[in-house]
């Protein structure tokens, strides 16, 4: 997408994938992979699971969304400042705005409280979610969460250990855990939770079309794929890289074309 936005702009860019996956340290590759990124002359990185929180302590200065959300996605390199930024937020709020207008907000739940569920429990916040369930494997993370979100919208949070009793009573699920993606296929829950009262955000793209997702199709569900957010934290992103504005629709058209293939 950058490139292809960049080229409709009249630049040059070259977008590189500096995959973790290679690294037998895992995470702990970060520092290194940043510093070359800066020496290389690199304008910015996205960062995406696992290294969102870890990616924190090696920057210069945080935004004042991403310092609230304690996540970030997307780092701008300039003059030796790295400047961190959360575009993912700002994206799930619109992608949810454009794909589920007025789905109901009262009593929400949450799966997953790592560096996008940070962002999508925020964007919940604005969307007007009055009650946030989060459940996470690690109950330590999502309290933390709630506390989080509480500092700055009293009462709305609350960590909750499992979400099936609590499912059956709420509005939507928000998915933002690895299950689903190409890498970790599978349902994030039991089937049995998915009920057609729900309508079911997934934050994974790759691939739009989960387990989660095609269950709740099949149950009659109002449902939401990951593109949305995808794209639109790249025009997010594209706007921090390079000061100019990126076109949404082209962008998806980008997406969708890379997508079929």
């Amino acid at each position: 997408m950058h490139e292809r936005e960049a080229a409709a702009h009249g630049l040059f860019c070259r977008y590189e994938l500096f995959d973790l996956d290679r690294h037998d340290s895992g995470p702990a590759a970060l520092p290194a992979l940043i510093d070359a990124a800066e020496r290389d002359g690199f304008a910015g990185l996205n960062i995406t699971h696992p290294c969102k929180e870890a990616v924190l302590s090696h920057l210069t200065t945080v935004s004042e969304d991403a310092q609230r959300i304690g996540a970030v996605n997307t780092v701008v390199l300039a003059n030796g400042i790295r400047a961190g930024h959360n575009t993912d937020w700002t994206a799930f709020r619109d992608s949810f705005t454009h794909g589920l207008n007025g789905a109901a907000l009262s009593h929400v739940v949450q799966l997953g409280a790592g560096g996008a569920g940070r962002a999508t429990a925020f964007a919940a916040m604005a969307l007007g979610v009055t009650r946030l369930d989060i459940v996470d494997v690690d109950r330590a993370r999502a309290e933390s969460l709630a506390q989080r979100i509480n500092a700055f919208f009293p009462g709305h949070a609350v960590a909750i250990p499992v979400a099936a009793s609590a499912l059956a009573r709420a509005d939507g699920l928000i998915h933002a855990t690895p299950p689903g993606m190409a890498s970790h296929p599978g349902l994030p829950i039991a089937a049995e939770c998915i009920q057609s009262h729900l309508w079911v955000c997934d934050v994974v793209y790759f691939p739009l079309e989960t387990e989660l997702l095609a269950l709740a199709r099949a149950r009659g569900c109002r449902t939401l794929d990951g593109s949305g957010m995808a794209i639109r934290q790249a025009v997010d992103a594209f706007r921090l890289f390079t000061g100019l504005t990126a076109d949404v629709d082209r962008m998806r058209a980008f997406f969708n074309e890379a997508n079929a293939t």
